[in-house]
């Protein structure tokens, strides 16, 4: 490795993930929530403009910033095959299990002739504490240099504090989207851990995050 690379981590601006809270390098927090689609193309024509009329009113009150992110990958038809191969096994019945191995394969050549795509639609909430200059100037020297236990509370604190406010954020989002018919649930840490493997990984296979 030459002397001047870096690691692949020191280009990602996410520290850790707590409690299912994305904590950047610059102390800023991030909650990520996975949203189902609505089929526009099935309401009738006011359906269609009463929902549109709606997600614009919603984000017209939003007093933050969010992104709205959507990422498609080939489903992985794997799981299903497998399914269907052990249940075959189990049939007794001839005919039935012929017709689960014509099946299968049916299902085997189309997907490698044509590619299955999912979507899945995350929105990204943010919260970052604005930092006032007292808080690391003035009252810094006041008091001095603290302990590392106290360091360790303070940071706790802080943490909890901005995941409060960070919550907040995430309860407004998802009820201005149940009132345009939109499910949604906030990603716990194993699937925003997910989530960004990947990101960083778009060879792998389609996941099981879903909504419930």
């Amino acid at each position: 490795m030459p002397l001047n690379a870096k690691a692949t981590q020191e280009f990602v601006p996410i520290k850790e993930v707590r409690d299912g809270v994305i904590v950047l390098k610059d102390g800023g927090l991030r909650a990520i929530v996975l949203a189902n689609s609505v089929n526009l193309s099935l309401k009738s024509d006011d359906e269609q403009k009463a929902t549109i009329l709606q997600f614009q009113s919603f984000l017209n009150t939003l007093d933050f910033a969010i992104q709205i992110s959507v990422q498609s990958r080939r489903l992985d038809i794997r799981p299903y095959l497998l399914l269907l191969e052990d249940r075959m096994k189990v049939q007794s019945e001839p005919l039935l299990k012929l017709q689960t191995r014509e099946y299968i394969e049916f299902i085997r050549k189309f997907t490698e002739e044509v590619s299955i795509m999912t979507k899945s639609f995350f929105v990204v909430v943010p919260y970052t504490h604005t930092v006032l200059k007292s808080d690391s100037g003035v009252f810094k020297k006041l008091f001095g240099r603290r302990s590392a236990k106290e360091v360790k509370i303070a940071n706790e604190e802080d943490f909890e504090e901005k995941r409060s406010q960070l919550e907040e954020r995430v309860g407004v989002i998802q009820q201005g989207l149940a009132r345009c018919g939109i499910k949604s649930a906030q990603l716990g840490t194993e699937e925003v851990v997910e989530v960004f493997y990947k990101v960083f990984n778009p060879g792998e296979v389609e996941g099981k995050i879903k909504l419930e």
